[in-house]
Formats: C-alpha cells, structure tokens, sequence
C-alpha cells in the first residue's frame, strides 16, 4: 500500500444528521430580517437541491459562489463567515483520526483526501488545522475546484496525483457511501474500505473490499493485504 484515501464528511468527519433548512433559515433571519428571510432561504434551499442533484445524475461540481448565484442571493462576507460557523459542530474530525493519520506515515503511506464540496479549499484547511491534523495530509482534492465529483475516475485520478501515487492497485479509498466512494473508488482500481454510518440510500452495484465500524480498525484491514 502506498496511499490511503479518505472522504472527508461522514469518513474523516463523523457522519452527522444536518438540518440544512434551519441553518438557512436562521442566517438570513439574522442577516436579511424576517419578512425576506423565508423567500431568501427557500430559494438557497432549492439552489443546493438542484445542484447536488446535478451531482449525483451528471457528476459535476459546484461552488458556494454557484449555490448564491442560482438563488439569486448576494451574501456579505458576515453571511458566509456565520455560515461556516453554523456548521462548526458538524464538522469536528473524528478523534481517532489524528493517530490513525500518524500511524500510517510511519508506515511510509500517504494520506489523501478526496471529498464532494461546494466549499473552497480554505474551509476545510482550516477545519484541519483547528483539529491537528493539516500537517498528516499529503494532499487534498476538493470538487468544487476540479469541475467533477465523485464517482467521476477524473475525481479519483486527482487525488491520486495529490498524493504523489500512480499506481491505483497501491491505494486505498475509505468512504462512507457505496456509490459515490466504493463503486466510484472500484471503479479507478483502487481497493476500498467503507465506514457504514451515513444515512444516504444503498446502493447495491458496490461491494467494499473491507467494512470497518471505527477509524482505529483500518491499520488492521491494511495490515492483511
């Protein structure tokens, strides 16, 4: 094994239960006043809908900067700033995470991360190095810099030059999701180890090549191949 791969929300970041509604609503209650934030907030709502749907059916990415423009919302930089925070507790990364990343370089492998986002790379740098772990990540792909997402090949061949690796049989992709993660994973070569706590349908055209229910287990899992 030379690399291994990590999803970022509900992989690397504990899968949580968000209420995408609340967190909209709130903001621009707080940013819009009441009377506009109800339409404000629908039409943002709508907007993400329609562009993760886009994602799923056509495997291509979008940005923060997509989601306003759609929705016809033009946010100050108070706005985004409350909506990174609104998501601070959702976005933690798994405790087990930080010697789970030293124990694999000690292994002399390399540590990715691949993750379908509509944020900048800025966001989740900052997520983790608020969390010690930006320093145990070799490198980092986001979809809304890459133009695809997951299950797209392009997607996984970009973390693999991230991390310096070409051969796809050497790697190993940990995900939460059957489709986007194991079969988009299965699909560029690589072998895969699911986390199977999210709450996103099943998919049955995917079968891990391991199951773990902890991040702790996966030296194990290695450990066998």
């Amino acid at each position: 094994m030379q690399a291994v791969i990590f999803d970022w929300g509900g992989t690397l970041t504990p899968w949580h239960t968000v209420d995408h509604e609340a967190i909209w609503s709130e903001l621009c209650t707080a940013h819009f006043g009441t009377l506009a934030a109800a339409g404000l907030a629908a039409a943002i709502i709508a907007a993400e809908e329609e562009l993760w749907q886009v994602a799923r059916q056509q495997h291509m990415s979008a940005t923060l900067e997509d989601l306003f423009a759609r929705a016809g919302v033009t946010p100050a930089a108070e706005f985004l700033a409350d909506y990174f925070d609104a998501w601070a507790p959702h976005t933690f990364t798994d405790p087990q995470a930080a010697d789970l990343l030293r124990e694999l370089r000690t292994r002399q492998i390399r540590v990715g991360v691949l993750s379908n986002t509509l944020w900048p790379r800025a966001w989740h740098e900052q997520i983790f190095a608020r969390d010690g772990v930006f320093e145990l990540i070799d490198g980092a792909v986001y979809s809304s810099e890459l133009g695809v997402t997951k299950p797209h090949q392009k997607a996984f061949r970009a973390a693999m030059a991230a991390v310096g690796v070409t051969d796809a049989g050497a790697c190993v992709f940990v995900g939460d999701r059957l489709y986007d993660d194991i079969y988009g994973a299965h699909g560029a070569g690589m072998r895969t180890v699911h986390v199977p706590h999210s709450a996103v349908p099943h998919f049955g055209g995917a079968k891990p090549d391991a199951v773990i229910q902890a991040l702790a287990e996966l030296t194990e899992v290695i450990d066998t191949w």
